[in-house]
């Protein structure tokens, strides 16, 4: 019998609905490889060896995206950001999810189903090219080996893609299948948790070491391709998610019924601390290339719209970068990572990126649903009051009356107020313009770089009118320029919450879709991330533990808090805020809800939060907690009222068992008489 693997074979002969089911763009290399050339011609060719990987990577965009608009994937809202302008009726043809719909669980096993059809296309194409590029006869044998670290980081990230999604899943046998073998007889079962995040990681790892042939850095044109610190921080980020409360010792109902058909749990029990300090080495490991750091812009108290200096904190303001932020200026810093101020190549804490994502639906249209209306933005993305609560004031401590209307308040009230002309007059609460609520004056620096609260200043340059340009936003109802409430069309904001974060200070949407938006590369994963992790791994550890490193060495990992604040301090003092208190880092407990609020905030709006709060098991909390915001229905007259908290109506919430994992399509689990359905969600049509 001549045997040849599933991962060609797939289009030939089980491949009929993949190839239906995707745009032609992802078969562009078909004209090379399908029934025209043998896989040895194929891969004696370094062009054509190229175009296959460069096929390989196709399937990272589209509903693979990390960070992208609701309509390729809705994952980057979860309880910070809300998008307003999908609240009509299901529409099933346009695979659209109306917000309501996702919050409420009323998705189906038919919607967002582009993450298994492309992974697995993508690993089965990633495995050919990792078992034949071995005949190249036109690369060295470091490009040969280079490259397949490349199609082996693609095929594990896309593996980690669909465990973050779906959960457990199968994991295809390297040496691939045969496929005369009928399909029931070609039907693999579901891997548990610990055998997936086990499995790719070994893979990133080998994919790193393949990788350093050709040395730690990308050139420029190669930006958007994997490096061995990509390798090394995706690897990081699986192995904290296999040592984080869903994955390790769970017990609960749930994972108690995720199981496979021989009844084998998929999530483990058994706590085992030790998953925590693997996952600190492997983030370790990242910071120890020395490759990385967190960008910086130099201070500079310029302009109507400068930022102010953080106040002293007998610390952090005494000192220069990176011991302090005596030199910088931490709300361009932070800004400028994401507007497009850098390119991918140029930006020093970008660690992968699929370079400016995708058209439709990728960065570029988020912030298109930033913009204000009165700029001919969609001003439909926005932010939560809980999210708006988690910034510090700029001395590190709570604002006041933080979280009051959910109950977690500490006594204290929102103030009252607004910003005088006078007070504009004598910079007293820069960047603050006139008229804007006092709850928004004295924040931390990545407040004003993320948050678009009503009366804002928005700068808009790429618009041609001049009077369009350098101008505040308000959201009061029924305001003359459009950009507050209106019961007529959905442009408005649910709770009076923009997002500034990804919007250049030229961007604006006149002219077309994009045509003004300065391209921005998406942070799939970044250094800030990475230092986090370490911090939040370490702070879990009771014991102490000798662990490898991914060059043989060995750290020991422990709970020592220099070590947490290699990981905490920069971010802090890039972001401009002090120092945690002695009393939080000598509490485990303590310091890991802070960590968690840090994450809340320095990730906002990348596609983390949605996962971060399943892997911690805080979403049946987190996500069912009403929404709250500014009282919208106000006009300027009432704006007292405006900014006195109030449920948003519109915005729908809650969390069910169901919603842990996304729901497995129905077609896959007729395939395969050995796959097991997520469990509240259903087998048949």
């Amino acid at each position: 019998m001549q045997r040849k693997t599933l991962y060609i074979a797939l289009m030939l002969v089980l491949g009929t609905n993949l190839i239906s089911s995707c745009k032609k763009d992802y078969l562009k290399s078909d004209q090379y490889f399908k029934d025209r050339i043998t896989l040895e011609k194929t891969f004696k060719s370094k062009l054509y060896s190229e175009k296959w990987l460069a096929h390989v990577f196709e399937e990272f965009k589209g509903e693979n995206a990390d960070v992208a608009s609701k309509g390729l994937t809705p994952h980057c809202f979860a309880d910070d950001m809300y998008y307003g302008d999908r609240d009509k009726d299901y529409d099933p043809s346009k695979n659209e999810l109306s917000y309501n719909m996702f919050k409420m669980g009323l998705y189906t096993e038919t919607d967002k189903q582009g993450t298994w059809t492309q992974s697995y296309r993508g690993i089965r194409n990633a495995s050919t090219f990792i078992h034949n590029i071995y005949m190249n006869t036109e690369m060295s044998e470091a490009e040969i080996v280079d490259y397949r670290g490349q199609a082996r980081f693609a095929r594990a990230y896309l593996y980690w893609l669909l465990l973050r999604k779906y959960g457990p899943i199968p994991i295809l046998p390297d040496e691939g299948l045969d496929y005369t073998d009928s399909y029931e007889e070609l039907a693999i079962a579901r891997n548990t948790y610990d055998e997936c995040a086990e499995f790719i990681s070994n893979e990133l790892l080998t994919a790193a070491k393949e990788m350093e042939a050709l040395g730690m850095r990308r050139g420029q044109d190669g930006s958007a391709r994997p490096s061995v610190g990509a390798a090394l921080a995706a690897r990081a980020k699986v192995l904290l998610y296999a040592a984080s409360p869903l994955a390790n010792g769970n017990n609960s109902g749930y994972a108690a019924r995720l199981v496979d058909k021989q009844m084998k749990r998929l999530l483990s029990a058994d706590y085992k601390e030790e998953k925590w300090a693997k996952a600190a080495a492997a983030a370790r490991d990242v910071i120890e290339l020395g490759v990385y750091r967190l960008y910086t812009a130099p201070f500079q108290e310029t302009g109507d719209d400068a930022t102010v200096r953080p106040p002293q904190d007998h610390n952090f303001s005494d000192k220069s970068w990176p011991a302090g932020w005596a030199d910088i200026d931490p709300a361009k810093s932070y800004a400028e990572v994401f507007n497009g101020t850098l390119t991918a190549s140029g930006n020093p804490e970008l660690i992968f990126t699929r370079g400016n994502n995708q058209p439709n639906e990728g960065i570029d249209q988020m912030v298109i649903h930033q913009l204000p209306r009165s700029a001919t933005g969609w001003n439909t993305h926005g932010l939560t009051q809980k999210l708006v609560d988690a910034y510090y004031m700029n001395d590190g401590t709570d604002v006041p009356g933080k979280d009051k209307e959910i109950g977690r308040g500490n006594g204290s009230n929102r103030v009252s107020g607004f910003v005088t002309q006078e007070n504009y007059d004598n910079k007293t609460y820069r960047p603050l313009r006139p008229g804007v609520s006092l709850q928004y004056a004295n924040r931390e620096p990545r407040f004003y770089a993320s948050v678009a609260y009503s009366g804002s200043f928005w700068t808009l340059l790429n618009e041609t009118k001049e009077e369009n340009r350098n101008k505040q936003i308000f959201y009061y109802s029924a305001d003359p320029r459009g950009n507050g409430f209106n019961s007529a069309n959905g442009y408005w904001l649910r709770t009076g919450f923009g997002v500034k974060k990804f919007v250049h200070p030229s961007d604006t949407y006149e002219g077309g879709v994009g045509s003004r938006i300065i391209p921005k590369a998406e942070p799939a994963i970044r250094y800030a991330d990475v230092l986090l992790m370490y911090a939040e791994a370490l702070n879990e550890l009771s014991g102490s533990y000798t662990i490898p490193s991914w060059r043989g060495a060995s750290y020991s990992i422990s709970r020592d808090i220099a070590e947490m604040q290699k990981g905490i301090h920069p971010v802090r003092i890039r972001g401009g805020v002090p120092d945690y208190s002695a009393n939080i880092y000598g509490n485990k407990n303590e310091l890991r809800k802070t960590l968690k609020r840090e994450r809340f905030i320095e990730l906002m709006g990348e596609g983390q939060r949605y996962y971060d709060l399943r892997r911690w098991m805080d979403a049946p909390v987190e996500e069912a907690l009403p929404v709250y915001g500014c009282n919208v229905l106000m006009n300027v007259e009432e704006r007292d009222l405006f900014y006195q908290p109030v449920a948003i109506w519109t915005l729908k919430t809650t969390f069910a068992d169901k919603m842990w994992f996304w729901p497995i399509s129905h077609t896959e689990l007729k395939r395969n008489k050995n796959l097991t359905q997520n469990p509240g969600w259903t087998y048949n049509d």
